[in-house]
């Protein structure tokens, strides 16, 4: 992410660069609208890939639920878009089930290799886990969970929902514009990696935008695990490859670690935002903290306020920073570290915290909050809905775009580096341990009203993710925007220059509000005055898909305008 720090000098740069969220002349909508929503009577996909949206189109109109299609067009982005997710990640869902009128939630994340101990890491000397190579690896989730989702709300077969996806690996398809980007910048760092270059360039580069792509060691894995089911990947002949490459390059994954792993069906928490009920998923994601800010903002009259307005853009980041102080403190793997989600995510624990908040001046140090000690021991987002009324909320990822570099022969996909994410200080909740799920970034999020479902999102990115969550309700729910224009309208990222994300400590120095372009010069003064730091940046601010249900029939599509996406529907 390019970033700029500003001073009074440089608000003559931003004055122009303002200009940039009028991306069009409209007859309709917000001036920073892309485009219009989309309408549909029966179903709808909205994923960050148009060949991937087709695929879950082509899924339901074939008999298949929202759970086949969101398998196949996961499968088809891990495929597409390796810049964020494939077969070597984990994976998160929540499932609107309109037989039982039910959210089921779905941890699809993987532990750390049993080998590996926090002691090998003080041997080698280091202070934090790297972030490629083969140290930061975890076992990943997906294919598990596709298996899981699959026994409890699949109609196809599995071999059919991976078909489209393998005749694609095999034939072909052109990159697209923003994934060619982040591909280009990944394989100078990856490409050192046994079997990244090999099978991850093109000559040893990255393909170029509209350039036509192939991934033929991909398309056998899927064939391998659409004829044997979830055991080929953990306990079967690829498992076995797994183990021989991470022996012969140094790291500590192992067969045992692929056969002991079990995703778990969770259930999803929420509170509820002037009259919303807003679920997400609980730790050892970063889920709640959505929660937690949308609690602490709720006493405030942010319409009048207005979008853009000062006291808009200075109570989001103040929020946020009370709620990242327990979220750096506490969010980890519960079955090692008991997070106090009740307390965390009620409305007499935002009353405390909000005490601390001034409209005044920007808060320069925030800790976590004083909550009863429990220990006991960028990513694709997609949402589908099918002509039934399942709805599907999907996040999948290998974490730092095409994760840890580990790409064994002839398998055709990257090991996701989420170990990286885990805090090398004894004591800490997400302190790393052998058999442990790290902190997780990666949320998928539902909205509920009055019992019914109402909308399926989630906004990809790192730490931006539930900063998202909730500006994408704060713009439709509290200034009125369409589905579209909630994800058009310029976004806020607060960076806490001490609060890695899973790794943070207490933030001391208030750190950087990033602003997109769009927001007044008169917003950025008041801030500035209030003691923020800011800065522009160029991105990445997330990537956005949603489906809403349409209360005249049918659904509500939209997609980022900011990649490669596409929410379509029949």
């Amino acid at each position: 992410m390019r970033t700029q720090s500003l001073t009074i000098a440089s608000l003559c740069l931003l004055t122009i660069a303002t200009g940039a969220a009028h991306t069009a002349d409209r007859v309709t909508g917000k001036p920073f609208a892309t485009r219009s929503e989309v309408y549909a009577p029966h179903a709808m996909a909205a994923t960050s890939h148009p060949l991937a949206t087709q695929i879950a189109l082509q899924t339901m109109r074939e008999g298949g639920s929202a759970v086949d299609a969101a398998i196949a067009a996961n499968a088809a982005l891990g495929l597409m878009e390796p810049t964020g997710n494939g077969i070597g990640g984990d994976l998160f869902a929540i499932v609107w089930d309109p037989k039982t009128k039910k959210l089921h939630g779905y941890n699809g994340s993987g532990r750390s290799p049993k080998a590996l101990t926090l002691e090998e890491f003080e041997r080698r000397g280091l202070k934090d886990i790297p972030p490629h190579g083969p140290l930061p690896v975890t076992v990943p989730g997906t294919v598990d969970a596709w298996f899981a989702l699959h026994a409890k709300f699949g109609r196809r077969t599995m071999a059919q929902n991976l078909a489209p996806t393998i005749a694609y690996a095999r034939n072909g398809h052109p990159v697209h514009e923003v994934i060619a980007y982040y591909w280009g910048r990944s394989v100078p760092v990856l490409s050192k990696w046994p079997g990244f270059r090999e099978q991850f360039t093109i000559d040893g580069r990255a393909p170029r935008r509209g350039e036509t792509w192939r991934n033929p060691n991909l398309a056998n894995t899927l064939e391998k695990i659409a004829r044997g089911g979830r055991d080929a990947f953990y306990t079967g002949e690829i498992a076995r490859a797994i183990d021989a490459y991470f022996k012969a390059n140094d790291g500590f994954l192992r067969y045992e670690d692929l056969a002991a792993h079990r995703g778990e069906w969770v259930d999803p928490v929420s509170t509820n935002y002037r009259g919303y009920d807003v679920w997400e998923l609980p730790p050892n994601g970063q889920g709640i903290a959505a929660l937690q800010i949308l609690n602490l903002l709720e006493p405030y009259d942010l319409k009048s306020y207005g979008f853009g307005s000062p006291e808009h853009v200075h109570l989001f980041v103040e929020a946020k920073k009370l709620a990242f102080a327990d979220r750096a403190a506490s969010y980890a793997d519960p079955r090692f570290h008991r997070t106090p989600v009740a307390r965390l995510i009620s409305k007499d624990y935002a009353r405390e915290r909000g005490a601390l908040i001034s409209m005044e001046r920007a808060m320069k140090a925030a800790e976590p909050g004083v909550i009863p000690e429990l220990n006991e021991g960028d990513t694709i987002y997609m949402t589908v809905a099918d002509a039934d009324g399942m709805m599907v909320s999907l996040i999948q990822s290998n974490y730092r775009g095409m994760g840890s570099g580990m790409a064994p022969p002839g398998l055709g996909f990257i090991f996701q580096d989420r170990g990286e994410q885990f805090v090398l200080k004894r004591g800490h909740a997400n302190s790393f341990a052998p058999g442990k799920r790290p902190f997780h970034t990666i949320i998928p999020a539902f909205v509920t009203k009055d019992g019914k479902p109402w909308l399926s999102y989630g906004v990809m990115g790192g730490a931006m993710q539930p900063q998202g969550h909730v500006q994408i309700l704060l713009n439709m729910i509290d200034f009125g925007m369409n589905l579209q224009e909630a994800g058009d309208a310029p976004r806020i990222q607060h960076d806490g220059s001490t609060e890695p994300a899973g790794q943070g400590t207490a933030m001391t120095d208030g750190g950087e509000v990033d602003l997109e372009s769009g927001f007044p010069i008169e917003t950025i003064r008041a801030l500035m005055r209030k003691g923020h730091s800011v800065r522009f940046a160029d991105g990445p601010y997330g990537g956005y898909q949603a489906i809403m249900v349409n209360p005249e029939g049918g659904y509500v599509g939209a997609s980022e305008s900011r990649k490669d996406g596409m929410a379509a529907g029949y």
